[in-house]
C-alpha cells in the first residue's frame, strides 16, 4: 500500500547508488512493489512492459535513463563515454515511439551532457538536468490542476479513459490532477472511470489512484460510456495525452470514441498536458502509432480468448481530431486548435530559449 503522507511518485532517481526506482504498475492493484533499474537495459525493460507509462512519466524516465547512462558507464575516454551514452539513448527512444515526451526528457539530458568536455561534468550536468526535468513536471502538473479546475462546476461527474494521474507524472497527475485539485478546492466530484481495454489502466490504476485519495470513483467498461452520456450520467470528459499535433490528439485507444460520443451528446470534452506534450509542427499522418503484442488482446485473465488462427490489430493509441477537442489545459492556460497554434508555438519558442540560456 501506498504510504498515504507521501505524494505518489511512480518514478525515481538515486544518483548515490545508482538506479532508478520504480512503482511496478503492472502489478496493481493486487500489489504495491517499486523495482529498480540499475543501467538502461533494466529501464527499458521496464517501461516496454509498461511498469513505467503514461506520457510525462515518460519524460521523467528517459532524463533519468541518460543520467543512469553517464554513471554506469565505464569509459575513460570522453569520446567513447559519450558514444555509450548516445547509444543509451538511442534505445530508450526507440521503445516507445508515439509518446513524444519520453523524447523531450532523453533530448535535454543528452543536450547538457554534450556539451562537457569531462566525463566528471559531464555527469554532474546529466543528474541536476534529470533532476530539473521531474520539479519542473511536478509544478507544471499543479499548475495544470489550477487552470483546470476553473472549467469544472462545483459539482459535476466526469468521465476519464486510461490513467492520466500521478502514475503518468512525477506526480500529481494531468487529468487526475485537475480532479485532485477541484476536489482540494471544494468541488464535489464523482468519476466514471472507463476500464480501458485491454490493459485495463482505468480499471487498475485510476481507480486505485483516486481511491487512495478518497475520491469518488466508479469504473465502467469502455463501450458503456456513449449510454452514461445519453443518460445525463456525464458532464464532462477529461483525458491526458501522449502527442498533440496541430490537428490531433494522440492518447490512449478509445479515446476517439468518446470524444465523438462526447460530441454527440453535446458534452464539453478536455484534454489535459503540458505542453512537452505538444508536437505542433506534425500532423496526424506524420507520427507512427505504437502497435503492441498479440498476447494483450488474445487472453484475458491468464486465459486464451481468441483462437490461435484468428488475427489482432492492437494499436496503443489513437488520434482525436482537435474540432472534438473542447480545450486543452496546459501549465500555460488553456487552448484550442487551431485557433491557438500561433501562441503555442511564441509559448514554445520562449521556453526553448529559456532552457537554452540556462544550459549555458
Amino acid at each position: 500500500m501506498q504510504p498515504s503522507d507521501s505524494p505518489l511518485r511512480p518514478v525515481t532517481f538515486h544518483p548515490e547508488i545508482p538506479e532508478i526506482r520504480f512503482i511496478a504498475q503492472t502489478r496493481l492493484p493486487e500489489e504495491y512493489r517499486v523495482d529498480s533499474a540499475t543501467n538502461v537495459s533494466n529501464l527499458a525493460d521496464a517501461i516496454k512492459c509498461l511498469d513505467i507509462r503514461g506520457a510525462p512519466a515518460l519524460g521523467v524516465a528517459g532524463a533519468y535513463g541518460v543520467a543512469l547512462a553517464t554513471l554506469t558507464s565505464a569509459a575513460s575516454d570522453p569520446e567513447i563515454f559519450q558514444q555509450e551514452v548516445s547509444a543509451a539513448a538511442d534505445l530508450l527512444k526507440s521503445i516507445r515511439p508515439t509518446a513524444v515526451n519520453l523524447f523531450y526528457g532523453i533530448n535535454r539530458v543528452l543536450t547538457v551532457v554534450k556539451q562537457e568536455q569531462t566525463i566528471s561534468s559531464a555527469r554532474d550536468r546529466a543528474v541536476s538536468e534529470a533532476e530539473k526535468v521531474a520539479d519542473e513536471d511536478s509544478r507544471t502538473c499543479h499548475a495544470i490542476g489550477e487552470h483546470g479546475r476553473k472549467v469544472l462546476p462545483l459539482s459535476c461527474r466526469i468521465l476519464t479513459h486510461c490513467n492520466a494521474g500521478a502514475l503518468a507524472c512525477s506526480e500529481w497527475g494531468t487529468a487526475l490532477g485537475v480532479i485532485r485539485t477541484a476536489v482540494q478546492a471544494g468541488s464535489l466530484v464523482q468519476v466514471y472511470a472507463c476500464e480501458t481495454r485491454p490493459l485495463l489502466q482505468g480499471a487498475r490504476l485510476t481507480s486505485w489512484e483516486l481511491a487512495q485519495d478518497g475520491i469518488d470513483v466508479t469504473v465502467i467498461t469502455d463501450s458503456m460510456a456513449a449510454s452514461l452520456m445519453r443518460k445525463g450520467m456525464i458532464d464532462l470528459v477529461i483525458v491526458g495525452a501522449d502527442r498533440i499535433t496541430g490537428d490531433a490528439v494522440f492518447n490512449k485507444i478509445g479515446t476517439y470514441m468518446h470524444a465523438v460520443c462526447a460530441h454527440a451528446h453535446d458534452i464539453p470534452f478536455y484534454v489535459a498536458a503540458p505542453f512537452s506534450t505538444f508536437d505542433e509542427e506534425s500532423a496526424e499522418a506524420d507520427i507512427i502509432v505504437e502497435e503492441r503484442s498479440r498476447d494483450e488482446i488474445a487472453s484475458f485473465g491468464g486465459r486464451r480468448t481468441i483462437p490461435d488462427t484468428v488475427n489482432v490489430y492492437n494499436p496503443a493509441f489513437d488520434a482525436t481530431p482537435v474540432s472534438l477537442v473542447t480545450g486543452i489545459i496546459t501549465e500555460h492556460g488553456i487552448f484550442t486548435l487551431p485557433d491557438d497554434l500561433t501562441e503555442i508555438r511564441a509559448i514554445r519558442k520562449r521556453s526553448l530559449q529559456q532552457d537554452h540560456d540556462i544550459s549555458l
